[in-house]
């Protein structure tokens, strides 16, 4: 079965032109937090069903805009045999055999939308939208107004992108409460989809919190049934009350168009970062230093414990050290956040600041224990909670896996850095439980039932007093840590 494709839903033109300015975030202004306007009542849910939204469009429906962007991009020479011809090239001014001749520029035109969250002027918008252009403008009104927009602050891995424009006295849209939102509530979509003009589309809350699309980093989508197509990037998505609740973002779509599954980020993780943007020129998150896995069937079984972020390794000197955590410990709760997964503890630790000190509830050894750690500053190598990637013996527990010593020439074959010490699996057979819970030949294997594993002999006599049926295995494989269960009672 083929997998749907996921959009960013925005609308990219190629055309021939010259002549464009560059508008790009001014680095060295301090910038005062923009004023947004804020409604966090919880909409009317026992309302009857509404003949008209014209009141909600007529209210909100100024406050969406037009983005449109250009960028000049070099010309590719033609590999057809019709441009080999001498005339035909200077016909078309492109280059001769030796050089000559210049190959005319291109350049490609998106549009997108935005939303306008201040009356001073501050849009918000799609990073895909605005990345990379050479120029931004924006029109909105009746008669259309256009304005040369700036690029203020931009975050690739949420997909936010704040803009301005010189002009005062604006519509600005007000901002609800993303976290009051329900599956099955009514939502408005508006943006300027396919290029057409304004257009306002109808659904519901299909889903909340989706993520693993692949589309972003950070990603806690909600999912609507409201119309999104390409040229609605970065529009608006509405409560029936007239409050912008998410950025519309990307579509589930084999062909590009409308199938009914489109994503918009909620406003209130758009709201944190567009004020970072203004204010600091980048967006900061925060560090914890654990990685982690979800917990499946088997593993919540072992541990007693329905949801939550299994840690497989903490990193050295980080505040998940300082804080006391250990592998195997499995994170349910951040301040009053419960944790799901490891995504949810990916985003509940990211949307903090550096510094903030937090609590922490974990579990270890089936009691729940609390402890508090002061985050630190988010690195492009550093993790804040996202998931990541032994042997046995003739007796005992894992017999159908071989093992083999770590040798130097291995670390050095294979990179595995000096601080994992462990065994590798040299052979697995594979209709055995091992081989069933993941297990692979060539993986390293660092401990079992949480008991260090640093050489042949101590991992035979490991196996041999495990009791089973289950065992939880420590692996290391490609360069990340992992945890599996291996049941067995399967054999």
């Amino acid at each position: 079965m083929n997998r749907p494709f996921v959009f960013r839903a925005a609308l990219l033109a190629a055309a021939l032109a010259t002549g464009f300015v560059l508008w790009g975030a001014d680095k060295t202004t301090t910038r005062p937090a923009p004023k947004f306007q804020l409604d966090a009542k919880t909409i009317n849910r026992d309302a009857s069903e509404r003949v008209s939204y014209s009141s909600v469009v007529k209210k909100t429906a100024p406050s969406v805009v037009y983005v449109f962007t250009s960028k000049k991009v070099r010309a590719q020479n033609s590999n057809n045999p019709f441009f080999d011809d001498p005339t035909v090239r200077r016909y078309f001014g492109l280059p001769d055999s030796n050089g000559r001749g210049r190959m005319p520029d291109q350049v490609q035109s998106g549009l997108g939308s935005g939303i306008i969250v201040t009356a001073d002027g501050y849009i918000l918008t799609n990073n895909h939208v605005v990345d990379g252009a050479d120029e931004v403008k924006v029109a909105f009104g009746e008669p259309r107004k256009e304005f040369k927009a700036t690029v203020i602050g931009r975050d690739p891995k949420a997909d936010v992108a704040i803009i301005k424009i010189d002009a005062t006295g604006l519509p600005a849209a007000t901002l609800g409460d993303s976290d009051q939102l329900e599956v099955g509530d009514v939502v408005l979509a508006i943006g300027n989809p396919f290029g057409v003009g304004q257009s306002v589309s109808r659904g519901i809350v299909s889903a909340l919190s989706r993520g693993g699309l692949g589309i972003e980093t950070y990603e806690d989508f909600i999912q609507t049934d409201a119309a999104i197509n390409p040229g609605n990037s970065g529009g608006a998505l509405f409560d029936t009350d007239g409050r912008v609740v998410g950025l519309n973002t990307a579509i589930l779509s084999r062909t590009g168009g409308f199938n009914g599954i489109g994503f918009a980020i909620p406003i209130n993780q758009v709201r944190g970062l567009a004020e970072q943007l203004v204010t600091k020129g980048k967006v900061e998150r925060a560090f914890l230093g654990v990685e982690t896995q979800p917990l499946d069937s088997e593993m919540s079984s072992m541990f007693k414990v329905n949801q939550g972020a299994l840690i497989v390794q903490v990193s050295a000197g980080t505040p998940a050290e300082k804080a006391g955590l250990k592998s195997g410990d499995i994170i349910t709760k951040i301040d009053s956040t419960d944790i799901k997964d490891n995504r949810h503890l990916q985003l509940a630790i990211t949307r903090l600041t550096p510094g903030t000190e937090v609590k922490i509830s974990y579990v270890r050894d089936n009691k729940t224990v609390t402890t508090t750690a002061k985050l630190g500053a988010l690195s492009n190598n550093a993790l804040a909670g996202d998931e990541r990637a032994i042997g046995g013996s003739d007796d005992g527990v894992l017999s159908d896996v071989s093992i083999g010593e770590l040798t130097d020439e291995l670390r050095q074959q294979f990179n595995i850095p000096k601080r994992v010490e462990g065994v590798v699996v040299t052979g697995v057979q594979p209709d055995g439980p091992s081989a069933s819970a993941g297990i692979r030949e060539g993986d390293i294997i660092t401990a079992l039932d949480r008991k260090p594993t640093p050489n042949v002999e101590a991992a035979v006599k490991l196996s041999e007093e495990i009791k089973g049926p289950k065992v939880l295995v420590q692996l290391w494989r490609r360069g990340r840590p992992r945890m599996v269960v291996v049941d067995e009672s399967e054999k």
